[in-house]
């Protein structure tokens, strides 16, 4: 139907033909858009869109076939060899697919995610990396809520790490967890802040470092395994382990001075590692020329006292002759040093011949010179 312009429209108007519509103007204005010819023109379109007769319903058909094989090849899809691939089907998980070429519902039927599992992701706990890591512009900003931890003998530390992790199981990583980032810094800090409080502060900086980053490690696979994560951590690295900026100075003189005690101790350990081998050496050495002394003395005491029990055996069965021997040989050694010779004169008297002491006169010269 139209309207009736004369009375305004169908918001009416006055009977002296003065009303206006919705568009304004009176009576000469502008007319309202004729609603029924605007619907039989859709009509009549749409008509022109679909043609009759048989051969049409066979292209619609045709058409529909066409548009449903082309929504199940969408189903294909290709898991490369470094991710898995994870099939839903209405939002449920079915299965997880190896690398190569698969199938599955498209969607909004199926659906697949294919994360990368090889790729290594990094985790920094206690700092960040401000700007492009590596290049001349970054800096390192500490977190000190996330890196200050207390040591089994009650001192603060102050410890910037990170974690290296990546995927292990795709479905467990995808639908287990909300935020696998988070929850990897969360359950490490939890796990380090452990492992750190059953250490002292001195061996959490040296000598238990590297024993406090395997037990983090071991501790936060296994609380990410109870959890259902689906990640494995390849490595817990410590990059800052100090006691806090506010204290570091008056810790690096406690450091210096155990230095000192240490070097002084070593330094007496290695005077005593010389000189007691020294004394030792020496001790064993008086100990044994003793010991071959004393032998010395008995044996020849013994000598002495087999020698004059012969002798007084001898004595005994010829007294003269032993008598006569005895005293020859005390004065062979009473005389045998002496320069001077005694001539008896039974048996050789006035015949020796004199001889100019050649000898003597040569030591005296010698001695002059």
């Amino acid at each position: 139907m139209a309207w009736d312009t004369q009375r305004g429209g169908p918001w009416g108007g006055s009977d002296g033909g003065g009303g206006q519509g919705p568009w304004g103007g009176g009576p000469s204005g502008q007319q309202p858009p004729d609603i029924e010819e605007m619907l039989r023109r859709s009509q009549d379109k749409f008509k022109r869109f679909i043609p009759s007769g048989g051969g049409g319903a066979r292209r619609i058909v045709l058409l529909v076939l066409a548009a449903i094989v082309i929504w199940l090849g969408t189903g294909f899809y290709r898991v490369q060899p470094s991710e898995q691939g994870v099939e839903l089907l209405f939002g449920k998980f079915v299965q997880m697919t190896t690398p190569g070429l698969n199938y599955w519902f498209p969607g909004p039927i199926g659906q697949v995610f294919t994360p990368d599992v090889t790729n290594t992701n990094i985790t920094s706990v206690g700092f960040r990396t401000i700007g492009a890591s590596g290049s001349h512009n970054s800096s390192v900003r500490d977190v000190a809520e996330e890196s200050l931890m207390l040591t089994g003998d009650q001192n603060i530390i102050d410890i910037d790490y990170q974690v290296q992790w990546r995927i292990k199981n795709a479905a467990n990583f995808l639908f287990n967890i909300r935020n696998p980032e988070a929850t990897v810094k969360l359950a490490s800090e939890s796990a380090i802040r452990e492992i750190v409080g059953q250490n002292t502060l001195e061996d959490a900086l040296a000598k238990q470092r590297q024993q406090v980053e395997s037990k983090t490690h071991d501790l936060l696979q296994k609380i990410l395994d109870s959890y259902g994560a689906g990640v494995f951590i390849d490595s817990v690295k410590l990059q800052k382990v100090e006691p806090p900026q506010q204290v570091i100075d008056a810790f690096n003189d406690v450091q210096r001075a155990k230095q000192d005690r240490e070097r002084q101790q070593n330094e007496a350990q290695a005077y005593a590692n010389d000189i007691i081998p020294k004394a030792k050496g020496e001790a064993e050495r008086m100990i044994q020329e003793a010991t071959a002394y004393r032998e010395k003395l008995t044996r020849e005491a013994e000598g002495e006292a087999k020698r004059f029990l012969s002798v007084y055996e001898a004595y005994k069965g010829g007294k003269e002759v032993t008598r006569t021997r005895l005293f020859l040989e005390r004065m062979q050694q009473v005389l045998k040093d002496s320069e001077k010779v005694i001539i008896d004169k039974g048996q050789g008297g006035p015949g020796v011949v004199p001889y100019l002491p050649l000898p003597e006169i040569q030591k005296r010269s010698g001695g002059a010179n």
